[in-house]
């Protein structure tokens, strides 16, 4: 079966035009992501932590990849979770992580595998901690990574980890300054 490839599309960088808007693409930006405490920018958030951590050099992120981040020959699957969330709350959040199996899409079938696995070889969960009282969308400092080897997670056969069970598996808990070496510790596990 041939493909469809997608378009080659150079990076936005936001004073571009809307074509038929009075609008450019940093406005929409604004629009779309005005904070990073909903659940998917957050994980982005999370995603570019690691890239920046492990300084790869990659312009923009693909969705739907077996993983998020490629670190010379190491696979890294990034979750993120947090107490604070975007929506009124009754208490702070479970911290959990789902997801951590996922079944790989074949590109010449367009089918996915029968089985869910796991798809890295080092699993970063990151949360950030900050209450509501204390909570500063843009403080780095606020986060924690939990870093797990595939074989850690994969002999629990779980798809979900709380942040309890995510630190007495990992490899490292660690704040970003420590995050590089956590993961080329977990790696060679």
């Amino acid at each position: 079966m041939t493909m469809v490839e997608p378009p080659p599309l150079d990076p936005l960088i936001g004073d571009e035009r809307l074509l038929g808007v009075d609008a450019s693409v940093s406005d929409f930006w604004r629009f779309a992501l005005p904070d990073v405490t909903t659940n998917n920018v957050r994980g982005w958030l999370a995603e570019y932590l690691v890239w920046r951590a492990t300084g790869v050099e990659r312009p923009v992120r693909v969705e739907w990849d077996a993983f998020d981040v490629l670190w010379g020959d190491i696979r890294i699957e990034v979750k993120s979770s947090a107490l604070v969330q975007r929506w009124a709350q009754r208490q702070p959040s479970t911290l959990a992580f789902s997801g951590l199996r996922g079944k790989l899409l074949d590109p010449e079938t367009n089918t996915y595998a029968a089985e869910s696995t796991y798809n890295a070889d080092v699993y970063v969960l990151a949360v950030n901690l900050a209450g509501r009282e204390q909570f500063d969308q843009l403080d780095i400092g606020n986060w924690r990574f939990a870093v797990l080897s595939r074989v850690a997670l994969e002999a629990t056969g779980q798809s979900t980890l709380t942040w309890v069970r995510a630190q007495q598996l990992a490899t490292a808990v660690v704040g970003y300054d420590e995050l590089a070496a956590a993961i080329q510790e977990a790696a060679t596990r």
